[in-house]
């Protein structure tokens, strides 16, 4: 399938926001903006949450993927458009005649921080940890049907020695696939995929990544003063990267901020080089001229989960589902409550991310408008609904993130709900970010406001999500339909890119009308960033960002 790469302006800052204690004194405390006293330039950027993990075989989320990304390298990476380039890898991979054996030579100078080489062997170490159902990775599931014998290992039928891939020598890794993967070159940059060195990791035992001392690093950077309840970290230039001198800045300092009345502060002080913006003061600093906006590929959906504690839940329901994803007035939250150049979608797959291998049309505007708002059909099935039911009164808690926006996200939400369908109560639960990823992976919840971002450019990153044994899916949805229309596009339609492209435009459609999710919006942001920094790289899919063309002038 040809692929088409996009590139986002370099000046997109972070999905959200997250607020820290701005006091002096701390040891923490992050640094006024400019060159250092001795002489190195430090940029200081804001991340919207605590990092959940460091360690590349246990990531699941945004926060997570773009520090990782920053401190290490897989066979590749995404360049400023978005488009494949050789990283660890010493040019693009040989495939053969099927396309199912890949061969890799791997560049002499890829060095671990400690200055030992980075082998075709950490990378059969890593990916093999990854599946091993021991280890418990979350992101095993990106495996699953795609390098061979990764099913088999994930459900404990075959070891995890038995996995495709192979070290031939010190610099050449062979992978062998299940079938043909259109889109395996791109997910090769992804943080599943990245190399562990094996001796290392083994002599730090359940210490590795639990702090920036407890980690060697292949990347641009290094990370510093990091810990899994810090606040603060930093990245320091690597000088054992094999394209150092290619890294504009020598240090990075970043800091975790939640409301954006304190990230303006920080921006206006000198403490912070980029500030993300949301709601009232985004729409207060548009007219500055260090303000900026971009659409990103993140969907922001309700997710519906319809078994809690052994117990069906009214979300069993299809047609309380509906009422549920038709009432909300998705144009009201992006336009009042954002504000931040996020737009309202009517399906799952977000726009301007992939498009027809034929004709090149975008993907959303082919697939269409599948969930609109509407009142007043809404209504009508949650009349059905109660009635199916036999309930008259119900209340619901609305699980979501405590950053500012999500917040405000959540009261209408609440509003809009509590407003327009007869008997329903809204209780919100708001939670800091990585205790709503433990919620979400324990499946304890009734509904929730979450996000999904794509691991590479393709329709079934976002798709394959909601099929019934995907571990992603943690709302017990299952439709048989739904699940044999994307199992034909990973299958017997991996050669055949249009008709695998018209296939996941149906299943599209059965997801949406059946109500299995309500997306709200595609997630722009909004930011205030000084003209002098530069090369703040954001992309559509894998890692939301990339450091290493920062420049500060």
């Amino acid at each position: 399938m040809k692929k088409k790469y996009w590139l986002l302006t370099a000046i997109v800052a972070l999905i959200s926001v997250v607020l820290m204690a701005c006091g002096g004194g701390s040891k923490d405390e992050v640094k006024t903006s400019g060159t250092s006293s001795s002489g190195k330039k430090e940029v200081n950027l804001m991340e919207s949450a605590e990092i959940p993990s460091m360690d590349s075989t246990k990531g699941t989320d945004g926060v997570s993927f773009t520090a990782q990304n920053q401190v290490f390298e897989g066979l590749y990476y995404l360049d400023k458009d978005d488009k494949t380039q050789p990283g660890v890898a010493a040019g693009d991979p040989e495939m053969n005649e099927d396309q199912t054996v890949y061969t890799i030579k791997l560049r002499d100078d890829a060095k671990w921080s400690d200055g030992s080489q980075v082998t075709a062997q950490d990378f059969v170490y890593a990916w093999q940890k990854m599946v091993n159902p021991a280890t418990g990775a979350e992101y095993a599931v990106i495996f699953d049907g795609i390098v061979k014998n990764a099913t088999d290992i994930i459900s404990g039928k075959k070891k995890p020695e038995d996995l495709g891939v192979k070290a031939l020598d010190d610099t050449t890794l062979e992978i062998t696939l299940e079938q043909p993967v259109p889109y395996f070159h791109s997910l090769l940059t992804f943080q599943p995929f990245y190399p562990q060195k094996e001796e290392y990791v083994k002599k730090q035992g359940d210490n590795y990544a639990k702090d920036s001392e407890h980690m060697i690093y292949n990347g641009a950077f290094v990370m510093k003063d990091w810990n899994n309840t810090s606040k603060t970290w930093k990245f320091e230039k690597n000088d054992k990267y094999w394209n150092k001198k290619d890294i504009k800045v020598d240090k990075i300092n970043v800091q975790v901020v939640k409301e954006p009345g304190a990230a303006v502060n920080l921006y206006n002080t000198g403490k912070l080089d980029r500030a993300t913006l949301t709601g009232d003061y985004a729409k207060q600093k548009s007219s500055d001229p260090d303000y900026q906006t971009d659409l990103e590929a993140f969907v922001y959906y309700l997710k519906f989960n319809q078994i809690l504690d052994g117990k069906d839940t009214l979300f069993k329901n299809a047609n309380a589902r509906k009422a549920f994803a038709l009432v909300l007035n998705k144009e009201q939250l992006v336009d009042t409550v954002l504000g931040n150049g996020s737009k309202a979608i009517n399906g799952f797959v977000p726009g301007e991310f992939t498009f027809n291998p034929e004709t090149d049309e975008d993907f959303r505007k082919e697939s269409g408008s599948l969930q609109k708002t509407d009142q007043k059909a809404a209504k009508e099935y949650w009349a059905k609904a109660k009635e199916e039911l036999g309930i008259d009164k119900i209340s619901i808690e609305l699980l979501a993130d405590d950053q500012d926006f999500n917040k405000k996200s959540s009261e209408f939400i609440q509003n809009a709900l509590q407003s327009n369908l007869d008997g329903v109560t809204i209780k919100i639960k708001t939670v800091p970010y990585k205790s709503r990823l433990q919620l979400d992976e324990n499946k304890d919840y009734t509904l929730q406001l979450t996000r999904w971002g794509p691991d590479y450019q393709d329709p079934i990153t976002f798709l394959n999500i909601q099929t019934t044994n995907n571990n992603y899916n943690r709302a017990n949805y299952s439709n048989k339909e739904y699940d044999a229309l994307l199992a034909k596009a990973s299958g017997e339609l991996a050669t055949k890119p249009e008709e695998r492209w018209n296939t996941m435009i149906q299943a599209e459609k059965v997801l949406l009308d059946d109500a299995g999710i309500a997306p709200l919006y595609q997630s722009g942001t909004a930011v205030l960033q000084k003209p002098n920094v530069t090369g703040v790289v954001h992309h559509l899919f894998g890692a939301p960002y990339s450091y290493k063309w920062i420049e500060k002038k």
